[in-house]
């Protein structure tokens, strides 16, 4: 008796095989050490490793920077380089990330990694490698991650579009499900504001100053006592004050990744609206509860979560291009 796939005509056989080789595509073509045997002599993962160590030991915000800067690439189309091209009209231009930081040390690790093997690792990969090293060094988890991204020859600013700082816990967990996760997966991801810091700017209208648009308001779901420090030393009703920093999570946790983030919620410390939020409204505040009980849960979940936006639209096999240097298309 024939196989099913002699019985096929050679144009069917074709459609199958093409819709096959789509499904093997994206995240499937990822695999753990995938860089194996591939850059010479050299460990890549073990070299991206230690330029973090080394940067975090001078500089430990690098963790804030890049979990900040892993987010917004991978919820642009995807985990694909885009943000890291310079030029006009770029993902860089767009406003949510003139503050983002950390591409020196992108740039520093490409440089590297390019003298050793070059053209091999793409600078996308790079990305979400240092994200997880500097996450393990702030007393996050230590999560393995698949590697085999490649670059996108795509950056384009209209193409940038991100949550807003005063989202409703249902326009954060709407957000968030177009790139794949779920209101429970948006919470951990949240979690991410248990390290970095604001501005003033962020706050003084929607939360201190103007609540609901009406001069003088201050949230009322904001702790009092933490409202009038707030006020009176950090974001004083002034022009001069937008700029001052203003710190996400306790100013002693504000480089340590763990599950304190959750506990400020609680106690309505959280500093931007979409935040205090998560604890505000009824379907959420249970995982927040949750988390802010179980600091190894939050690890463990937190582990998970980032593994799974790194995993977001990605390029693999043929597709795209492994950038000679991570700020110009080749």
């Amino acid at each position: 008796m024939a196989s099913p796939a002699a019985r096929m005509s050679a144009p069917a056989l074709m459609v199958a095989l093409a819709v096959l080789a789509l499904a093997a595509g994206g995240s499937a073509q990822l695999q753990f050490g995938f860089y194996k045997g591939k850059c010479n002599a050299s460990d890549v993962e073990a070299v991206v490793q230690g330029l973090v160590k080394a940067r975090f030991a001078r500089e430990n915000p690098i963790v804030a920077y890049l979990l900040r800067l892993q987010f917004h690439e991978c919820a642009v189309n995807g985990c694909d380089g885009g943000l890291l091209i310079d030029g006009p009209g770029t993902e860089k231009t767009a406003g949510p990330n003139l503050s983002v930081k950390g591409y020196d040390l992108i740039a520093a690790i490409k440089a590297e990694l390019e003298k050793r093997c070059p053209g091999v690792v793409s600078c996308s990969d790079i990305e979400i490698l240092a994200t997880r090293d500097a996450v393990a060094l702030a007393g996050g988890p230590a999560y393995s991650v698949r590697t085999g991204r490649r670059d996108r020859r795509r950056s384009v600013a209209s193409d940038v579009k991100l949550p807003g700082a005063d989202y409703t816990a249902a326009q954060a967990v709407a957000y968030y499900s177009r790139i794949g996760m779920s209101a429970y997966d948006t919470v951990v991801l949240l979690g991410a504001h248990t390290v970095g810091a604001t501005h003033c700017s962020a706050i003084k209208s929607s939360r201190l100053y103007r609540y609901g648009g009406k001069p003088g308001a201050t949230d009322p779901s904001m702790d009092p006592a933490t409202a009038s420090v707030y006020k009176k030393y950090v974001c004083p009703n002034v022009s001069s004050s937008d700029g001052n920093a203003v710190f996400l999570d306790d100013q002693w946790s504000a480089v340590k990744v763990d599950n304190h983030y959750y506990r400020n919620l609680q106690l309505r410390r959280g500093v931007l609206s979409v935040d205090q939020n998560l604890y505000n409204d009824g379907s959420t505040k249970p995982i927040v509860d949750q988390l802010a009980n179980n600091n190894g849960m939050f690890l463990s979940k937190f582990g998970q979560v980032l593994v799974k936006l790194s995993e977001v639209n990605v390029l693999t096999g043929t597709q795209g291009e492994i950038r000679k240097v991570c700020n110009k298309f080749n």
